[in-house]
């Protein structure tokens, strides 16, 4: 059984960084898109970005310039470099692994980020 392994959060003052890692425990066949979503409280979960087997990514527009997602395909991690962190950032992180033959993919347990003013 695939599960996603998730590392790298914690807490941080604004203007900080954080790295995000999420590995995959067994091999998976057929990977595809690789993302990293956030749910804030009382929000619903949004896309902060996600990048293609190519290498092809995008970004919410409240991120741009700021994170940077990247994957080691044959690890199968997915990694997300945060900068200039700022109170809003504040979520729970979950990484998201789809393949072409789940796409709804495979979740990560999620990792709290939480940046102090």
């Amino acid at each position: 059984q695939v599960q996603l392994v998730e590392s790298g959060g914690g807490l941080v003052q604004a203007g900080g960084s954080l790295r995000l890692s999420c590995a995959a425990s067994v091999g998976i066949f057929g990977l595809d898109t690789m993302g990293w979503y956030r749910q804030a409280p009382g929000k619903q979960r949004e896309l902060v970005a996600f990048i293609t087997t190519v290498g092809i990514t995008n970004y919410a527009d409240s991120v741009k310039g700021r994170f940077t997602i990247s994957r080691d395909s044959a690890k199968i991690t997915v990694y997300l470099q945060m900068n200039s962190l700022k109170p809003e950032d504040t979520a729970i992180y979950y990484c998201n692994i789809k393949t072409r033959y789940n796409r709804d993919g495979y979740w990560g347990q999620g990792t709290q980020v939480t940046v102090s003013s």
